[in-house]
């Protein structure tokens, strides 16, 4: 475990290892990481056979969390590619102290996940719909 001196976060092992097991061996479509007790753990793990509406229905309505997300597109020339997005959740109604500690705390943190290509911020569903997905891939490539 590595203490993050910025925020006084600690980042769990786990998180760097199923992130690593999300990029290298693609077993895993999503990850949810929460603070808990000064410290980044993994909250849930979706298998990679589970959809973008899962991956939704998994982020609380009402706290923060980070998230990554394995998402499988094809691009014009009909190339199958797969970009690793970061999503800082982050709702309306969620603690201002809670928002507070996963704001000072997303940098370091991502910078901790290797090969992330995209880094996407909402407060509600809308602002990570598909749609927003797919426009920031189609201006990367």
């Amino acid at each position: 475990m590595q203490a993050n001196a910025a925020s006084g976060m600690a980042v769990h092992d786990e998180c760097k290892l199923k992130y690593q097991e999300l990029k290298a061996k693609r077993s895993h479509r999503f990850i949810v990481f929460k603070i808990e007790e000064q410290q980044i753990v993994v909250e849930k793990v979706g298998g990679s056979t589970e959809s973008y509406d899962d991956f939704q229905a998994s982020l609380p309505a009402d706290e923060c969390r980070y998230a990554v997300y394995d998402f499988d597109f094809v691009t014009n020339e009909n190339c199958q590619k797969s970009k690793i997005f970061f999503i800082a959740w982050s709702p309306e109604n969620s603690r201002v102290r809670m928002k507070m500690v996963y704001a000072s705390s997303k940098d370091r943190f991502k910078r901790e996940l290797d090969g992330i290509q995209f880094e996407l911020q909402a407060t509600d569903p809308s602002e990570m719909s598909m749609d927003i997905v797919k426009g920031k891939i189609q201006l990367s490539y």
